[in-house]
């Protein structure tokens, strides 16, 4: 009887050691978890042969910016929006390069999202049949490959001046509709001065004391520029200890009253509305400043 209970014993320290050392094997399991899924890129930043750098959605397919949408909205709808879909992600995953900051959410008028890249609604072109197409650009001289490096872009809006007077594009006053013109990056206006001479500014003080009204345009780094203007015709000069953008040797400016605004374009009325070109918007079919080669 000694005998089967030390038996018994001995067994009931046998099983228990078997479950102590399936328990650690479970723990040490459970201590090791698979590594979570890597969040899929939503917008990537993909090479081009045609245009370099460009910005696609997961699958590859090519995103592109309408020179309509000016101000802060989309101005595609109905047809339109049918051969140029909207993109929406909420709070994109980004490649490499792009910055969140740059990417935010408008609502569209018909109550609809659309991500937007430096305040420019984004897009997908209908005629885009596979990743890489970028068959988009440049359609009727207003659709563009989206990139991440514009140094300007080209806006086709109505010009409306600082005296509220709307400009059609030879600056007639009271004249409904679209005129392209040069922006920055993110689709604030540019202008000339029409004393300056081929890159020389003849208006900013040497202690830019006047330079709230007309900032000059300090970008430095010449990116890429829209498919239908030549980037050879961008370059820098240096105006008191600062840079600043010229277009076909003509100075770049800014117009303080624009606050900023996508879209505005105050400048074209200054000083008044008998004297419209004395400060120019900026567009792709002024001459050379004078004294050019």
């Amino acid at each position: 009887m000694k005998r089967n209970n030390h038996h018994f014993a001995m067994a009931g320290i046998a099983i228990g050691m078997l479950l102590t050392i399936s328990s650690c094997s479970k723990k040490d399991n459970n201590s090791n978890p698979a590594p979570p899924a890597v969040p899929k890129i939503q917008i990537q930043l993909a090479d081009n042969s045609k245009f370099g750098k460009i910005m696609t959605d997961s699958n590859g397919r090519s995103l592109y910016f309408f020179s309509n949408d000016a101000g802060d909205t989309s101005t595609c709808y109905g047809g339109c929006a049918t051969a140029w879909p909207v993109f929406y992600v909420n709070n994109p995953t980004l490649s490499d390069g792009l910055k969140s900051g740059d990417f935010a959410t408008i609502t569209r008028t018909d109550g609809s999202k659309q991500t937007t890249y430096k305040g420019w609604p984004l897009y997908y072109y209908a005629q885009d049949s596979k990743a890489g197409d970028v068959n988009g650009d440049p359609v009727g001289k207003v659709w563009y490959i989206a990139k991440p490096d514009y140094t300007v872009m080209i806006s086709n809006g109505q010009l409306k001046g600082n005296d509220g007077n709307l400009y059609d594009s030879l600056y007639n006053a009271g004249v409904t509709g679209l005129t392209r013109y040069i922006t920055d990056d993110h689709g604030h206006t540019l202008y000339n001065f029409k004393n300056d001479s081929f890159n020389i500014n003849k208006f900013t003080k040497a202690d830019y004391s006047n330079n709230p009204s007309w900032p000059v345009d300090t970008l430095s780094a010449i990116g890429s520029v829209p498919s239908t203007l030549n980037k050879a015709d961008f370059a820098n000069i240096t105006v008191v200890g600062r840079t600043q953008l010229t277009y076909k040797g003509r100075p770049l400016y800014f117009f303080g009253s624009d606050a900023g605004k996508r879209g505005s374009t105050k400048g074209v009325s200054i000083p008044n509305a008998n004297k419209p070109i004395t400060w120019p918007y900026a567009n792709e079919n002024i001459t050379p400043g004078p004294g050019s080669n």
